[in-house]
C-alpha cells in the first residue's frame, strides 16, 4: 500500500510541476507581468491545493476508499512538494541562465506594484522608499531566497494539507 501511496502522490507532482513550469513559460512568452499578477498568482495556488486534494482522493480510491490522517496528508505533501520543485528549477534555470534580463525586468514589475499597494495604505514614503529599496537590493531568483520562497510556500501549503488530510481521511474499520 505505501509503495502504491509514494507512486500516486509522485505522479500527480510530476503533473502539477510540469503544469506549474507550463504556466511559467507561457507567461514568459506571452507577457512577463503576467508573473506578477495577484489574480494569476490566487489561481496557481488554488491549482496546486486542487492537485494535492486529487491525489488524496486517488490515494483513498486505491485503498478501497480508506486513508488514514498520515496517508492523507503524506499524499498531499508529496505532490505538492514535488510540484513545487519542478517549478522552482524552471524558474530558476529561466531567469538565472536562460534570459537574467526577464528577471530585473520582473524585479521592476515587482517595485511597481509593491509602490502602488503601499501608497494604498497609505504608507509613508520613508517607508515605502525602504521598501523598494529592499527589492533593489535582493536578487528574488538566487538560491538562497528561492529556498526561503519554497520553504515559506511549504509551511503554507502543509497548513492547507493538515485540513485536507482531516476533511479526507477515513479509517479502515477492519484495520483497527
Amino acid at each position: 500500500m505505501e509503495k502504491s501511496l509514494k507512486s500516486i502522490a509522485t505522479n500527480y507532482g510530476l503533473y502539477l510541476g510540469a503544469l506549474l513550469a507550463l504556466i511559467t513559460v507561457i507567461a514568459y512568452a506571452v507577457n512577463l507581468e503576467l508573473l506578477t499578477n495577484m489574480w494569476v498568482g490566487i489561481f496557481i495556488m488554488v491549482l496546486i491545493i486542487i492537485f494535492g486534494i486529487i491525489s488524496v482522493a486517488k490515494v483513498k480510491q486505491s485503498q478501497n476508499g480508506f486513508a488514514t490522517f498520515k496517508q492523507a496528508f503524506t499524499s498531499y505533501f508529496i505532490a505538492v512538494l514535488i510540484g513545487l520543485l519542478i517549478s522552482t528549477l524552471v524558474s530558476y534555470l529561466l531567469f538565472n541562465f536562460i534570459d537574467t534580463e526577464a528577471a530585473e525586468v520582473l524585479k521592476e514589475k515587482t517595485i511597481e506594484q509593491t509602490v502602488q499597494m503601499l501608497e494604498g495604505f497609505n504608507t509613508p514614503n520613508e517607508a515605502i522608499a525602504q521598501a523598494v529599496e529592499k527589492i533593489e537590493s535582493q536578487n528574488q531568483y538566487s538560491l538562497g531566497n528561492i529556498a526561503k520562497g519554497v520553504a515559506g510556500y511549504l509551511v503554507f501549503f502543509s497548513i492547507i494539507g493538515l485540513i485536507v488530510a482531516a476533511a479526507l481521511k477515513k479509517n479502515d474499520p477492519d484495520a483497527e
